[in-house]
């Protein structure tokens, strides 16, 4: 059932995953409050506006995440809320040049930018908290399979699902920031969920990717640019499969509008490794230079079509690896990033 006409909150809104979900909401007749960090800036704001329902039906509030007024105001009126917004940990790329950095940079933060833990956490708590006081019937978390993995001591002969849980103390044995802030603030929403009597559901997408509605690439979009740049990074730790942003936007309104949807949502259009991912890659675009890396990039992990069942189950039907990557490279060739 359609919960088109009600007012729902989408914190996060000018990235990738919260740009295609304001999309569709506004298709289905929701009206939209939609958070940016800058009002004033373009590259936040433009893309939005231009959406079909957007001149009447979509507001945009301007918010911090550890300013709770801001949080609360935008919450204000709404039936939902969908928190996509996490404190940043790489800038947004415009510039093709720089691109390699901001990857190399993304998982591996430097020891200063341990204070990355704290906003997510408390960033999180705030949403819940104004959600709760002005009572939402029912949020949506996005989390990652970066709360799922990294996870060295799940039995490497049992499919990963919803209740395996990234290893925090082996995240900060090596470093690993973003795992580790990802599974803290899921951690955290899940314990405010139940000792506040909050409706809460999570959705944990892979490396999601394709046509990007924003101006800038986000870190799944970079990582299959430098891929086919040569980059022989296997990323070992953190993939566990790839996913399109209508598929994850399409999840996200799933959850909410079903009433007995519950817990964490894998969402992957199938468990793979990532040397999976560079085959797929290689075979469909041989003309570019794409590395030659081994298929078993991951041991431990089980390779499973269905990991996403909860979601299938729902009537989600998944865009596949090929097309994924087909619509990734056409839009990187689009905007300029390939020739």
């Amino acid at each position: 059932m359609s919960h088109g006409g009600e007012t729902v909150c989408v914190t996060g809104g000018s990235g990738c995953i919260g740009s295609w979900l304001i999309s569709l909401l506004l298709d289905r007749g929701y009206t939209v409050h939609a958070t940016v960090k800058d009002l004033n800036d373009e590259k936040e704001t433009k893309h939005l506006q231009a959406l079909k329902g957007a001149e009447t039906r979509l507001h945009l509030h301007q918010i911090d995440l550890l300013d709770y007024d801001s949080i609360s105001a935008a919450i204000d009126g709404c039936a939902g809320v969908f928190h996509l917004a996490s404190p940043c940990i790489v800038d947004e790329v415009q510039d093709p040049e720089n691109f390699q950095i901001v990857v190399q940079n993304f998982f591996f933060l430097s020891p200063e930018q341990k204070q990355l833990l704290d906003p997510a956490i408390k960033g999180t708590m705030n949403v819940l908290t104004a959600s709760k006081e002005k009572g939402v019937k029912r949020v949506v978390v996005t989390s990652s399979i970066s709360a799922i993995t990294p996870s060295p001591k799940w039995p490497a002969d049992v499919l990963k699902r919803e209740d395996c849980w990234t290893d925090v103390e082996y995240c900060k044995q090596n470093g690993f920031w973003y795992p580790l802030s990802k599974t803290l603030a899921e951690k955290a929403a899940w314990e405010f969920a139940k000792e506040k009597g909050l409706d809460v559901v999570v959705v944990n997408p892979g490396t999601v990717m394709g046509p990007a509605i924003p101006p800038t690439l986000n870190a799944s979009m970079l990582m299959i640019l430098r891929l086919l740049q040569g980059c022989t990074e296997t990323y070992e730790n953190f993939f566990m499969g790839s996913v399109h942003f209508k598929d994850v936007a399409l999840a996200h309104i799933m959850v909410y509008e079903n009433p007995s949807a519950a817990g964490r949502h894998l969402c992957v259009e199938a468990i793979s490794h990532y040397g999976d991912f560079v085959a797929k890659v290689a075979e469909l675009y041989p003309e570019y230079n794409v590395p030659s890396l081994p298929r078993d990039t991951q041991p431990g992990l089980l390779r499973g079509k269905n990991g996403a069942k909860k979601l299938m189950d729902m009537g989600l039907e998944f865009i596949p690896m090929d097309q994924i990557i087909k619509d990734s490279v056409e839009y990187l060739k689009e905007r300029g990033y390939l020739s």
